[in-house]
């Protein structure tokens, strides 16, 4: 978690708000990767793609 405050820090002082969105499509890209190899939903997302 403090990875993320202090990425969430860099974030303000720069002014590149505009990473928001990147970093967290990532973030979901990333959960989505972790909840579908290793989860009963697993056979559910692999239909969406």
């Amino acid at each position: 978690m403090e990875a993320l405050k202090d990425l969430w820090n860099f974030i303000q002082k720069r002014k590149a708000y505009w990473l928001a969105p990147i970093i967290l499509i990532l973030l979901l890209i990333g959960l989505l990767l972790v909840f579908g190899g290793s989860s009963a939903i697993a056979p559910f997302i692999y239909t969406l793609f």
